[in-house]
């Protein structure tokens, strides 16, 4: 495997993994909507020299009528909703569970296929999915009360994401980048001016710049990075180096916040582990006829939105 494409998927990885104990802490200061606005307005920013690089800029609605759909669609489940659900489960939960909650978006992703989108789940997924929601529980359990309320915020979040990532897949003529950059732009402008106009003057300037730059790199940058080393890995090394990220987010958690790992987060942690594999034998299985095709879908959390398919 080179070295480079490695590292830079573990880089990809790490920042994004850093988002939830970041966001974590700045929601001390920075309410939910006005939080989730700025972070993706900062993604918008971070996936900008990517789009330069491309040399072509797809506005909307010069899209088909399916395809606008799609991507209004992928909007608001993905930008609006998702990140503001996920804001609420983080203000009362630790940032180490949020962080493996957020591994639910596969698990979500792969039911709503099967429900909706007709595709096909195997005995491996259908383990995975068992296994996660195990986990899911335990991880409720380790954060008292409160973990209730917290963790079905993050499903909801990770429900919305999940949708989100179905219809970002079936959008055609723009590219991962440029959905990213208009989910940013739209979604994070959306959601700031509702935050602003509910809380005035609660965030200086100093703070918002803050913010932003935590979604120029953990969301834009991170995104970047994953598709540079993609291209290079393939889908199956790339998606095994980028599951990482929750794991790093426990890891920062417990560094930068000084948060406990209790013992329901470590078992909790396994079963997770044991969960991922099997969602990668169910891959290694159905290994798809086109395998250059990248489709990347970033938000939140997203070890997730990532989705390579190779030819």
């Amino acid at each position: 495997m080179p070295k480079i494409p490695v590292i830079t998927a573990l880089v990809a990885a790490l920042l994004f993994g850093a988002a939830t104990p970041a966001s974590k802490a700045l929601l001390n200061t920075i309410p939910p909507f006005q939080l989730a606005g700025l972070l993706y307005i900062g993604a918008a920013i971070g996936v900008t020299p990517l789009i330069l690089r491309q040399g072509k800029l797809v506005i909307p609605w010069h899209l088909s009528k399916v395809n606008l759909s799609r991507l209004i669609g992928s909007i608001f489940f993905g930008g609006i909703l998702g990140p503001v659900f996920l804001l609420f489960g983080l203000q009362s939960a630790s940032s180490a569970s949020v962080s493996m909650w957020l591994n639910l978006e596969l698990i979500f992703t792969a039911l709503l296929g099967y429900f909706l989108f007709k595709d096909h789940l195997t005995v491996y997924a259908w383990l995975a999915t068992a296994c996660m929601l195990f986990a899911a529980v335990l991880l409720a359990n380790s954060e008292g009360t409160a973990g209730i309320t917290a963790g079905l915020f993050v499903a909801l979040a990770c429900l919305s994401w999940g949708l989100d990532n179905h219809l970002t897949v079936l959008i055609e003529d723009i590219s991962p980048a440029q959905t990213t950059f208009w989910k940013g732009v739209v979604a994070g402008s959306i959601n700031f001016a509702i935050g602003t106009s509910a809380n005035p003057h609660s965030t200086g300037f100093n703070l918002i710049g803050m913010a932003i730059l935590v979604g120029v790199f953990a969301y834009g940058f991170s995104i970047v990075l994953y598709i540079i080393s993609a291209q290079k890995l393939g889908a199956t090394r790339g998606q095994t180096i980028f599951s990482t990220a929750p794991f790093f987010g426990v890891l920062l958690s417990a560094i930068l916040l000084g948060e406990p790992i209790v013992s329901g987060q470590i078992w909790a942690g396994l079963i997770i582990i044991f969960s991922l594999a099997f969602l990668f034998l169910e891959r290694h299985e159905h290994n798809h006829a086109h395998e250059k095709m990248l489709h990347t879908h970033p938000h939140w959390p997203d070890q997730h939105h990532r989705h390579v398919h190779k030819k």
